[in-house]
């Protein structure tokens, strides 16, 4: 295990310190990708609230994204484990396109993947809880919090509780138990799904406090009749990774969307919207775009009103999307589950303050907020037809002038930026320790 720090414990800037928090989190920088910002940003915003932060991750988790630009949080002591899973993939992709030997092969090299339980990443917690353990007892610990995905990263703090009886917080950036883009009637996916249960009921019977990204997922975990209180502690916007980023008139209408897709989250539904229409509009996609989606957008012929930008580091992508007549907010309904998605993207997507054409469920959390900002035009994420309305809408208000910008108010600012998502954790963690 090796611990880093880049700067003094003691800082004109840091608060003394009143709780010490060992943050568990798989996804820490030279990691890239939307699931790396909550964990970072509370190491690079609690110092300063009077919690001593200390972070375990792995020294290098092998995922699929890299990003050198991502600085770990100055005030925070980093420590590492070191990484033990396979490497990060992306099973569709490696596999689309294949056929006979090619695809057995291609199969075979994923089976470890598929036996692992509760997840592929669970062999870490071999070297992530003796260290956790060490760390507690070391640096004389008050609270672990263990953020997921994965959720196998709960077993962390569930094992450093045990052993050392320090309080454990369970953050859940994502459902520990609903699953939709799964094929259930596979062996494997059932063994997954019950040991998934498993960790699940090891949080509500052990975890001191449960914290949850929206409404839904919180609702899902008092379902557990967990032992400890469950608060809701959503994602928060960084205006200030958005500084010096300057937006700048496109010829053309610029629609941005920036993530990855997997699952049931398609661009299918947005881009069959735009291929009837004859606007001058262009969508740029950032990030990783599955091949299959790829190859149905040609028979579009969309011709150069499709851009497609590889994984970018987190910079670039934010100066996309300032640099944007629109932002592209995509969530599916998946059976009822995208309702009380309320992701870090939306929050990323309002700091821009570009206008948004949210492809979303209509009665979801999603929707609520773009409501109440009044930054957003919202449409059902497969109606095709109303989404094909929400774009006109924005060209015509852009052709009129009438598209500058979204500015929030500075209450709306104050309220859901991320440094108050990170008094609320603050505070939680003072009332354990």
């Amino acid at each position: 295990m090796r611990r880093q720090r880049t700067t003094k414990r003691r800082s004109v800037d840091v608060a003394s310190s009143d709780v010490k928090l060992l943050l568990v989190s798989l996804y820490f920088p030279p990691a890239g990708g939307g699931g790396v910002q909550r964990p970072l940003k509370f190491a690079t915003h609690l110092p300063a609230l009077g919690i001593e932060t200390h972070v375990l991750a792995p020294d290098d988790p092998k995922w699929v994204h890299a990003d050198a630009e991502l600085q770990p949080p100055t005030h925070a002591w980093v420590h590492r484990a070191r990484y033990l899973g396979p490497r990060g993939r992306k099973p569709a992709e490696e596999l689309y396109g294949r056929t006979g030997l090619d695809l057995v092969s291609r199969h075979a090299r994923l089976a470890l993947r598929r036996v692992l339980v509760p997840d592929e990443n669970v062999s870490w917690n071999l070297t992530a809880i003796p260290a956790a353990i060490r760390i507690v007892r070391a640096e004389g610990i008050d609270v672990v919090l263990t953020t997921s995905p994965p959720n196998s990263v709960h077993l962390v703090g569930a094992a450093a509780k045990r052993a050392t009886g320090v309080r454990w917080v369970a953050d859940l950036r994502d459902s520990l138990l609903a699953h939709p883009h799964r094929r259930a009637e596979r062996l494997a996916v059932r063994a997954k799904e019950a040991t998934q249960r498993a960790v699940a009921s090891t949080v509500a019977r052990s975890a001191d406090a449960i914290v949850a990204v929206s409404a839904a997922i919180a609702d899902e975990a008092r379902g557990l009749a967990p032992k400890g209180r469950v608060v809701t502690i959503a994602n928060g916007c960084d205006f200030d990774d958005f500084a010096g980023l300057e937006y700048r008139p496109g010829e053309r209408f610029r629609i941005t969307h920036a993530g990855s897709f997997f699952g049931q989250r398609s661009p299918r539904p947005f881009l069959e919207a735009l291929a009837g229409t004859d606007l001058p509009v262009v969508a740029r996609f950032v990030g990783d775009f599955r091949s299959a989606d790829r190859d149905w957008a040609e028979s579009l012929g969309l011709g150069d009103r499709l851009e497609l930008y590889p994984y970018v580091p987190r910079r670039r992508s934010l100066e996309l999307q300032r640099d944007s007549e629109a932002l592209l907010l995509l969530v599916p309904d998946a059976g009822g589950r995208g309702r009380g998605v309320l992701s870090g993207k939306v929050f990323e997507y309002l700091a821009a303050e570009r206008p948004i054409l949210a492809a979303v469920p209509p009665d979801g959390a999603a929707a609520e907020l773009l409501r109440e900002t009044g930054v957003a035009v919202v449409a059902p994420p497969e109606d095709v037809a109303a989404i094909r309305a929400a774009l006109v809408e924005l060209v015509e208000r852009w052709r009129a002038g009438r598209l500058n910008g979204t500015p929030l108010s500075p209450e709306l600012r104050e309220r859901l930026s991320r440094e108050a998502r990170s008094e609320e954790l603050a505070d939680l963690l003072r009332s354990l320790a």
